[in-house]
């Protein structure tokens, strides 16, 4: 692909605050985003942004560089208008990079005018991506992560660049005996219906293991007895069982360690009981294709520096981003920032007591069935119990 960017594409600082004829063939390569063009136009920042977003998740990702770009253009540079600058320049130079394209260093030098850890994370990322040089891009990206949501994408891509490298950044210091205790957790808030049943009784007469199973009115008072009337409210308050099930998994396996299941996956055979009893990392984690970390199926021991993190970042967007997407708030995103930060502070030379195996997306299909059940039809896309 093209390293340098259209000529006749508007300049961002300079280009006109309207919609041009290049902007209008960006957003026709993609039926979804010409649909919402047609309806709603793209003269606000509002419907430039959504165009753009359309464009970024159907992976027409020149086209959405060119629209953030739009959106950028279109700002009215107030403090109260969301997107902010920053966040539109950033989704754009991330886009380009995507799309094979090397971002102009006026750009990026507009983006560290405007946010500092942004400029970082694009640079770290051109470093990963079209040099290889991924040790230089964990230390170009530092912590920029806290410029984001817990579960955004850039730890999944830090993720990746991590594990790409041939840093040793999982493994303890010193080496810990600990391992994962045989047991078995799981959640259903009430009434399970007669497949989830069979689950639990399937996972309950597993050879070696304890099983054990909350529901809705158990785990309410486990919290309170064991974390408190805080972590009790803020479980009762959550606004779908999806979320309920994640804010509980990780209080109760950061207290006893061991294995989290949802309702919904079953351990496929004696081979996957066997993987289980034989992992000797204080925590094991199994990752979508895309380096998302699967929080339906995990372990760990207890008081695990991966679990303390998961907590921190539970409790402070169950306070301060209420209504985050449910996979940010208390889903995967919790598990993905705490490898961010491990991957920092290891890079940094700070040791963590508790090693961690980071697993690819086979695993989760070797290990684990996901069987289908009625519920699921009728539940939003962002549902993980």
């Amino acid at each position: 692909m093209s390293d340098t960017l259209v000529a006749e594409e508007p300049d961002i600082e300079t280009g006109p605050k309207t919609v041009t004829e290049y902007d209008i063939r960006q957003i026709e390569a993609d039926p979804g985003a010409l649909n919402y063009y047609q309806q709603h136009g793209a003269s606000t920042l509002h419907d430039a942004f959504a165009i753009a977003n359309i464009l970024h998740t159907d992976k027409y990702v020149r086209e959405a560089a060119s629209i953030y770009g739009l959106a950028f253009r279109l700002h009215s540079e107030s403090n109260s208008a969301y997107p902010m600058p920053h966040s539109l320049l950033q989704a754009r130079l991330l886009c380009l990079l995507k799309s094979g394209t090397t971002p102009p260093q006026r750009e990026v030098d507009i983006l560290r005018s405007l946010n500092i850890p942004l400029a970082n994370y694009i640079e770290g990322v051109e470093l990963a991506w079209h040099r290889q040089d991924f040790k230089g891009a964990i230390a170009r990206i530092g912590n920029a992560y806290e410029e984001f949501h817990t579960g955004e994408e850039i730890d999944a891509v830090l993720l990746e660049i991590a594990l790409n490298s041939s840093l040793d950044l999982f493994s303890a210091s010193p080496v810990s005996d600990k391992r994962i205790p045989r047991r078995l957790f799981m959640y259903w808030d009430q009434n399970p219906p007669e497949e989830i049943r069979n689950n639990f009784d399937y996972h309950k007469n597993i050879e070696g293991f304890e099983c054990r199973i909350f529901d809705k009115h158990e785990a309410a008072e486990w919290l309170y007895d064991n974390y408190g009337i805080e972590a009790r409210s803020l479980f009762l308050g959550a606004r779908h069982p999806a979320e309920a099930a994640d804010f509980l998994r990780v209080h109760v396996t950061q207290m006893y360690g061991g294995w989290w299941l949802d309702a919904d996956i079953r351990v496929r055979d004696t081979a996957a009981v066997n993987f289980l009893a034989t992992q000797t990392d204080q925590n094991v984690i199994v990752l979508t294709n895309n380096c998302v970390v699967h929080n339906d199926f995990y372990g760990t021991i207890a008081n695990s520096t991966v679990g303390a993190d998961c907590l921190l970042s539970l409790y402070r967007n169950c306070y301060l981003h209420t209504g985050l997407f449910i996979a940010y708030k208390t889903g995967p995103g919790v598990f993905n920032r705490a490898l961010s930060r491990r991957i920092h502070r290891s890079y940094e030379g700070v040791k963590s007591p508790d090693s961690i195996r980071i697993y690819r997306s086979d695993v989760f299909d070797r290990v684990i069935h996901q069987f289908d059940t009625p519920y699921k039809t009728v539940l939003p896309s962002w549902h993980s119990v």
